[in-house]
Parts: structure tokens; C-alpha cells; sequence
């Protein structure tokens, strides 16, 4: 790490308590990473500095032409000290692959692990002690070139920032509802729909917005040609056990693939269920519901881990899931990625990252 510069901060702030409101990424450490990268020239002065604005001209290419990537990870207080990551090299991965798709440069995924543990390491104080808190990790990658013009930019600024946060959603594992979107497109084949790039967020907030007045948390989107086959939630992907199988959309390039998803499908697999990727209409979703097949419905991501989904409305069809109450294989999937994220459970190799002790 002989090209990591380390800065430390003269001012560290009141760290929150125990019994604090923590809420989701509005509260962030001391420090944060930072590295530059020109064109010729690659990434550069990687550095660990105190957290604050960074200078940004407003001419910056990812303002303009969003040339911008995110992930979104997490670290987690073991009970016997160790501050665990989950499976940090599949995000940077993850990453190159969004960065690939806008034109925008390679990261060294090894580097940036080891940075990132550092990063952690030196904060390690602020990841959280209350029972399902965590320390929420953004890595970025913007394009700073200050230009207006349509073209990818010459100068990039990769960042990561940490963020000591609560549950992700305040009803914990109650289930939610979800309302399924059928006037608005989130993402096709052959657009940036599996990256994970800000403009997909942006241009998903209507159809939230629209959801939230009708009291439903999240949007499930369908395919944006025929309108027909089940994308992914707002937040999360999404998976339906029908008739004991357990179903989630395959990913075709117009959905996330995300790593609690690809995380749950191989634990259930080793678990002996049915795991299968695949087209998935929302009409055989609700044929399967009329014929009492549809038996659990559950969201997964990052923020959320597992959210049980109690509620489907599509169009006038309102399908209620479970009773109100998280199912078997939701909740096994639950106990189980938590409790090696939590380093409770000991899970497959390298899926448990330590980042520092306490």
C-alpha cells in the first residue's frame, strides 16, 4: 500500500450513540478515499482524507452527460470485535462493469479492496453496535473533466464514502407492498439498465412518486418492449416462490445483477431448493397467485438484505402474499446471509472480508 497516502483529521466528529436515530446514508465518518485519473496518465493519488466538498467545476461531464457510476456495500460488528465486509471484490467488479458500459476507466479491484479496508480500518470506530446497524460503504466514479461537449471524459475522480446507518427500511421485516408499473419504462436490453448509474435512478423517481400516493413502498418495473415480463424493484431484485420453486428474472441486460441476489441464489441452491433464472411474467405471477401457487414474494439487495413483499397490485388486481408475514424461504435466506455478514455463520470462502479489529 506504498502508493496510499494517509491524511488524518484534526477535527473528528461526535461519533452517534447507541441509542441514536441513525436512518439511511445522511450521516458520514471521518475520512473518506479519494484517486484521480487522467487520460495518459491512469489512476492516481490515492489518498485517505478527511471528509468535505470536494472542487468540482460546473462544466464537470457528469453533470452534463452523467457519466457516473456508484455500489453500495456494507461492514458489519462482529460480536467478537472483527469488522467483517461482504464479498467487496464483486462490487468493484461490479463497477468495471458499469464503468465499461459508459466509457468510463477500469479500477484495479485488488487495490481498491485494500484501500477500502484501510478506509475502514481507520474508521472502524463509527460502524454501528446497534443490532442490525451497519456501516454503509458508497464507492463512486464521476467524469471531472471540465468540457461541454458529448464525449467520455478525460479526468475521472473515484471516491468512497462511509455512512454509519440503520435499518434500511424502518418496518424491518414486515412485509411491504409493491406496485407494479405499467406506463412507465425504467430500462431495455441494449441500454445501461445493468449498470449501476445514477440515471437509472433518476429516471425511475415518477413512477415512484406515483406508487408512494397510492401507499405502496416500491415499484416493480416490467420490460420496457412488451411490457410484460417481471425487471426488478426500484431498490432491490426480486424473487417469487411458486409451487415450491423459487423464480427471479434472468438477467437479460436490463436488470442489476446484484451480489445479495447472486448470494441468495447460490445459498438456496446449496440448500437443496429450486433456484431458477428465467423469463417471468407478471400474468403468470397472478395465475399463479389464483391458483394458490404464489407462496412468498421477496425483495434483495444491499440496503434492504431481504424484504418481504406482502402486497402486489397490478393494475385493479390486488395479490395479498403470506398473511402478512415473512415466509420460510425468505426468512431461511434472512437468517442465513445475515448471519455470515454478521460473522455469526461461517459461509463459503471469501465471502466474509476482515477489515479491521477492535
Amino acid at each position: 500500500m506504498e502508493n496510499l497516502k494517509i491524511e488524518l483529521t484534526k477535527n473528528p466528529k461526535k461519533k452517534p450513540g447507541p441509542g441514536d436515530k441513525l436512518g439511511f446514508g445522511t450521516i458520514f465518518t471521518d475520512h473518506m478515499f479519494l484517486m484521480e485519473y487522467d487520460k495518459g496518465i491512469g489512476w492516481h493519488d490515492a489518498r485517505i482524507v478527511p471528509y468535505g466538498p470536494v472542487s468540482l467545476s460546473l462544466a464537470s461531464t457528469c453533470l452534463h452527460y452523467a457519466q457516473e457510476t456508484f455500489e453500495g456495500l456494507k461492514a458489519y460488528r462482529a460480536d467478537d470485535g472483527r469488522i467483517l465486509m461482504f464479498r467487496p471484490e464483486e462490487n468493484f467488479k461490479r463497477m468495471n462493469i458499469s464503468n465499461a458500459r459508459l466509457c468510463m476507466p477500469e479500477l484495479d479491484v485488488d487495490f481498491c479492496v485494500e484501500c477500502l479496508k484501510k478506509l475502514v480500518d481507520i474508521d472502524k470506530e463509527w460502524v454501528p453496535e446497534a443490532e442490525g446497524a451497519s456501516l454503509y460503504i458508497r464507492p463512486m466514479t464521476i467524469g471531472i473533466e471540465s468540457r461541454l461537449g458529448v464525449k467520455e471524459a478525460d479526468n475521472y475522480l473515484f471516491a468512497i464514502l462511509l455512512s454509519p446507518s440503520g435499518a434500511y427500511y424502518e418496518s424491518g421485516l414486515k412485509p411491504v407492498k409493491i406496485y407494479v408499473e405499467e406506463n412507465y419504462v425504467r430500462a431495455v436490453r441494449g441500454g445501461v439498465g445493468f449498470a449501476k448509474t445514477g440515471g437509472n435512478y433518476a429516471s425511475s423517481m415518477l413512477a415512484q412518486h406515483v406508487a408512494h400516493e397510492q401507499g405502496y413502498a416500491q415499484v416493480l418495473w416490467l420490460d420496457g418492449v412488451e411490457r410484460k415480463y417481471i425487471g426488478e424493484v426500484g431498490a432491490m431484485n426480486i424473487f417469487f416462490v411458486i409451487d415450491g420453486e423459487v423464480i427471479t428474472p434472468e438477467l437479460d441486460g436490463s436488470i442489476l445483477a446484484g451480489i445479495t441476489r447472486k448470494s441468495i441464489i447460490e445459498l438456496l441452491r446449496e440448500e437443496g431448493y429450486k433456484v431458477t433464472e428465467r423469463k417471468l411474467s407478471i400474468q403468470e405471477v397472478a395465475q399463479a397467485y389464483e391458483e394458490g401457487k404464489l407462496q412468498e414474494v421477496f425483495g434483495s439487495g444491499t440496503a434492504a438484505v431481504i424484504s418481504p413483499v406482502g402486497e402486489l397490485k397490478w393494475g385493479d388486481k390486488v395479490m395479498k402474499i403470506g398473511g402478512g408475514e415473512i415466509g420460510p424461504i425468505s426468512f431461511k435466506a434472512y437468517q442465513t446471509l445475515t448471519g455470515i455478514q454478521w460473522g455469526r455463520i461461517a459461509g463459503p470462502e471469501g465471502w466474509s472480508v476482515e477489515a479491521a479489529r477492535l
